[in-house]
């Protein structure tokens, strides 16, 4: 009688890390020399992903190979066990001769759940074509409606060890970043604290369908647990005081602080950082959210308590007291869609910090030419971009990653240089409390963009643009400033291909977020994981760009288009 296995009882909190299988198919015929090297480019591609993806707090994704090449059905179960044992869920193939679609790859796969991600990455040779062999199976895959993506790229036809190009290990990172988020967020969760983002259906926890969708589940915590705790003193005081001294030590003048009552309140908002962080920590929470509004800092019928902002900033930035550190995607507001939205971008960019705004002041060319022109500075920077296009000026009271104040790479100091902590608009937050303010720089290229969720079709949608920061002349932009609330984070904000008319038109919400370094194909790759439709109504952006997007699907093509096939999958 066979006995069950007993597990250790280790209660050490552990992160599901997102394994990498590469492996290639071949054909039983091929000579020993092609054999050995359909093997090295196996390993070849297995390091380019090893060297080049990992997490947002800047560890290595997993990746592991197999020598044994897939020939036939007794060589797919092989591999197929080898990856399980690895706990592979994302799988790779780098044909580099002509194999039998069912008897190899097919074999293989249909071992996985059908939505483990595949791609299928080879070389555009003539002498024993893998590439004929990638067109053979992504139809054959196609047809019976399972999503794989291929990248026909370049690596040379003969020799022994060949390396791909950039282009292609570019094309292969791209899609890995892809499969990572897409896998690696799967069955994490996210802790929001309170309830409705302050009446905003746009921003509401779609709690079932994300979890259903996504994968991803939604702890929900009230605020009472918070204000007992800050009650309590249920925190590290030494750690407080350390944190309250880094904040001197970078920021001295420009903390406002006018008596007693406004330290004690300052002192608290930092004390929110240090609980909120350890409940995340103990909760293995990869983001999270704070309602505020209204009952924490803005009901009078209760006791007002002191704004988050600072908290908030704090979770999206690369650096604390501590030093440096992951973001973690922290949404104002509790809007859920909103965390998702920064939560998937921080993951396809490697890391990077996100920002929250309010989609604020959309700025027609004519009207902030118009201002200019009152302010005397007609013929100031005449062919500046802001000029041409318009500009969004994105601003909220809370969650801007400080990373914002500075170009990207910037050292601790040059950033927090930039950042100031005025006291919050006491008409808006009569617990008072500090804000967080700064203007973000020029020239900072990414993507902007905000989830949707829409019950009549189940599906989550992404509307998005490419996008990049301008800077104004110091008098123009503080008066850009002063038409929202000049206490806040300003980043101004130009689409690629949306007008402005088009951009203020067709938001999905009252905010957006922007990650820099974030490329078109890797978002594109996560959206075909992830069945989110991508949305893009800007008559000025082609369907598909070449060296820019990733190359749609089979799938797509065969059933009459990306948007088409994505609501039928769902």
């Amino acid at each position: 009688m066979a006995d069950a296995k007993r597990l250790g009882a280790t209660r050490r909190n552990t992160m599901k890390v997102p394994t990498f299988g590469v492996f290639a198919t071949c054909d039983p015929r091929i000579d020993k020399e092609s054999r050995q090297r359909a093997v090295n480019i196996v390993a070849m591609a297995a390091q380019v992903i090893a060297d080049n993806v990992h997490l947002p707090d800047g560890s290595a994704a997993n990746v592991v190979y197999s020598p044994i090449l897939v020939d036939g059905e007794g060589q797919a179960d092989m591999v197929a066990r080898q990856f399980e044992a690895e706990g592979v869920n994302a799988l790779v193939c780098t044909p580099d001769t002509w194999a039998f679609p069912q008897l190899s790859l097919i074999s293989l796969l249909t071992q996985f759940p059908d939505d483990t991600p595949i791609n299928l990455t080879c070389g555009n040779s003539g002498p024993k074509p893998g590439v004929v062999f990638t067109h053979a199976a992504s139809g054959a895959i196609s047809q019976y409606g399972r999503l794989i993506h291929i990248n026909v790229g370049t690596w040379p036809d003969t020799g022994l060890n060949p390396q791909m190009t950039a282009s292609t290990a570019e094309a292969l990172v791209d899609w890995c970043y892809g499969a990572l988020t897409w896998v690696g967020l799967r069955g994490r969760r996210v802790v929001v604290f309170g309830h409705d983002s302050m009446g905003m259906e746009t921003a509401l926890a779609h709690v079932i369908p994300t979890r259903n969708i996504l994968g991803l589940e939604i702890t929900r915590l009230d605020m009472k647990l918070l204000t007992d705790m800050l009650s309590k003193g249920a925190y590290d005081h030494n750690e407080l005081a350390k944190l309250r001294r880094w904040l001197r030590r970078y920021a001295r003048d420009r903390i406002e602080i006018r008596d007693e009552a406004d330290e004690q309140r300052f002192r608290q908002s930092l004390a929110m950082y240090l609980i909120v962080r350890d409940l995340m920590a103990d909760l293995n929470a990869v983001g999270g959210g704070f309602m505020s509004q209204l009952e924490w800092g803005s009901d009078p019928r209760g006791t007002p308590l002191p704004v988050a902002d600072i908290m908030e900033s704090l979770f999206n930035s690369t650096f604390d007291h501590n030093g440096r550190k992951a973001p973690l995607p922290y949404a104002t507001e509790a809007d859920v869609q909103g965390l998702l939205t920064m939560l998937y971008f921080t993951w396809l960019s490697g890391g990077n910090p996100p920002l929250f705004m309010d989609f604020r002041k959309v700025w027609e060319p004519w009207e902030i030419n118009q201002l200019a022109e009152e302010l005397d500075m007609a013929d100031v920077e005449p062919d500046a971009l802001w000029r041409e296009r318009g500009f969004v000026d994105g601003d909220n009271s809370g969650s801007a990653s400080f990373d914002w104040a500075a170009q990207p790479g910037a050292p601790i100091k040059r950033i927090m240089a930039n950042v100031s902590f005025p006291q919050a608009d006491p008409g808006y937050f009569p617990g008072g409390g500090n804000s967080v303010t700064f203007i973000s720089p020029a020239g900072i290229a990414g993507i902007a963009g905000r989830l949707a969720y829409s019950a009549m079709s189940n599906v989550f949608s992404l509307i998005w643009d490419e996008a990049t920061t301008v800077g104004l002349p110091d008098e123009l932009a503080q008066a850009v400033c002063a038409t929202s609330t000049p206490t806040w984070p300003h980043t101004f904000v130009v689409p690629k291909y949306a007008t402005m008319g088009e951009y203020k038109q067709f938001a999905p919400a009252n905010h957006f977020h922007m990650t820099w370094g974030l490329k078109p194909a890797r978002l594109e790759y996560w959206m075909d994981m992830a069945n989110v439709l991508s949305v893009m109504p800007w008559q000025a952006r082609p369907e598909y760009i070449e060296g820019t997007d990733r190359p749609m699907p089979l799938l797509y093509i065969i059933n009459g288009g990306e948007t088409a096939t994505k609501l039928a999958r769902a």
